[in-house]
């Protein structure tokens, strides 16, 4: 466990920077009057993402590694962040529906059936609590999987 300590601490901390995050959002209107604009600005947590992981290696590489860390190391590192994000990814998504913004589903229903964009049948199956841990693991698993590649090469040193 003390070898994985400092992916476990960037795991926690990805958490909650998207747990603030969300809160954010909700302070923003983006879960309520401004919900037509919610799929395009929420999209901008990826650089918030991408920057936890270039610390975590960062970190990884100077007090695991002794300042270096091949390519292997980084990307392995990036994994474990990843299964720790996507193992609290559930836990995060409850948080987020059911305390921070309780009534998102609902108005994300109803902009998706007024907009034309979904039936009311179909926002409802997409628009749900157990739909959104499904995307959020599956999502959070693909993206952490890309950025661990893409931050290993950038963080790399001999």
């Amino acid at each position: 466990m003390e070898k994985y300590k400092i992916e476990i601490k960037w795991g926690l901390i990805f958490t909650i920077t998207a747990l603030i995050w969300i809160f954010i959002e909700k302070l923003l209107g983006w879960h309520d009057v401004l919900i037509n604009k919610h799929a395009i600005y929420t999209n901008f947590f990826a650089i918030i993402a991408i920057a936890i992981y270039v610390f975590a290696l960062l970190e990884k590489r100077k007090k695991f590694y002794d300042g270096k860390m091949t390519w292997q190391q980084g990307f392995i590192s990036g994994l474990i962040i990843t299964l720790i994000v996507v193992v609290l990814s559930p836990l995060a998504q409850y948080l987020t529906h059911e305390v921070i913004t309780p009534n998102y589903f609902s108005n994300a229903i109803n902009y998706a059936v007024e907009s034309g964009n979904l039936t009311q049948e179909a926002a409802e199956k997409n628009f749900n609590l157990i739909s959104y841990m499904i995307q959020a693991s599956i999502g959070g698993a693909v993206m952490g999987v890309v950025t661990s590649a893409i931050v290993a090469i950038f963080v790399k040193k001999k």
